[in-house]
């Protein structure tokens, strides 16, 4: 328990902290920065699946047409959540970033109803709303529609209701994502080199090697969450993957001086309010369906 609840810090954290990282790379673009980290992603996660020996798993999974579909959307899909989320964090919208995954659970939970046909707990369809009443507020009060963090919302909760339902390991999924990507990466980068606007090879050592970071720096969190996931109950999962939004938003107010208007900080306290009724209401149920997990069973007369 200690050591998947320190495996989630770690994921989490270092998730929280990536706005401090992305602006590094400059004057790589947005889309360049996304291409090379498709790129050393797929570098690291084959060195990886090598080292555990776990290839035949990777052959396996590309092999059932159904779970490779589903990793090929989800692909898609984490391509558009990198790539906003890299032009958020350096053009000075993290705070907005922060907000997407902030406004995610909600995302999901919506989800769940929609898609799943889960029915909600009158709480959490309370939070549900809470949420879309702090769009509806951030959009009318702070100059614009919040479609980063709506992006980034939509994006990653679609992500992860499709990667339940493909349900492989996290090394292997990951892989079949980047395999699906690189190719495009690939062709992207060569065009770019070909017509002299890559930066790669362009701005010394340094800058190089904080680009081919951006391969570890992407899998290392996903392996310590895949780590922390199989050691504690998920209600600790869902009340750690608040820390990486905080983080963020710390980041844009504190570090990067973003502007937090008061019209902001109301939309920010609605979804604050909705994120602890989520939470409240995901704890309560867990705890009543693990006493009525341990309630003896009457035996028969």
């Amino acid at each position: 328990m200690r050591s998947g609840v320190l495996f989630g810090i770690g994921a989490y954290g270092l998730w929280g902290v990536f706005p401090l990282y992305f602006p590094l790379l400059e004057p790589s673009g947005s889309v360049e920065v996304l291409a090379h980290r498709i790129g050393w992603t797929l570098v690291v996660v084959v060195l990886v699946l090598a080292a555990r020996r776990r290839v035949g798993e990777l052959v396996a999974v590309a092999r059932e047409r159904r779970v490779l579909g589903l990793l090929a959307a989800a692909a898609v899909l984490i391509a558009v959540n990198w790539g906003t989320y890299i032009h958020a964090v350096t053009s000075d919208q993290t705070i907005d970033a922060a907000l997407g995954y902030f406004i995610t659970p909600l995302v999901s939970v919506a989800f769940g109803m929609v898609v799943l046909g889960e029915r909600l707990r009158r709480v959490q369809a309370v939070a549900v709303v809470l949420g879309a009443v702090a769009v509806v507020v951030l959009t009318a009060y702070h100059g614009g529609f919040p479609w980063i963090a709506l992006v980034l919302a939509a994006s990653f909760g679609t992500y992860g209701l499709l990667k339940k339902l493909a349900d492989v390991g996290a090394p292997e999924g990951l892989a079949v994502e980047t395999l699906v990507l690189v190719v495009p990466a690939l062709v992207f980068l060569a065009v770019l080199w070909a017509r002299g606007e890559g930066t790669f090879t362009t701005e010394g050592t340094g800058h190089a090697l904080l680009v081919a970071a951006s391969g570890p720096i992407t899998a290392l969190p996903l392996l310590l969450f895949a780590a922390c996931v199989v050691r504690v109950p998920l209600t600790t999962v869902g009340l750690l993957q608040y820390l990486a939004p905080v983080l963020q938003f710390l980041v844009g107010w504190l570090l990067q001086d973003e502007a937090m208007p008061g019209s902001r900080w109301a939309g920010f306290a609605l979804v604050w309010v909705a994120l602890v009724l989520l939470t409240w209401d995901g704890l309560r149920a867990a705890g009543t369906a693990r006493r009525q997990a341990l309630e003896p069973v009457a035996e028969p007369a």
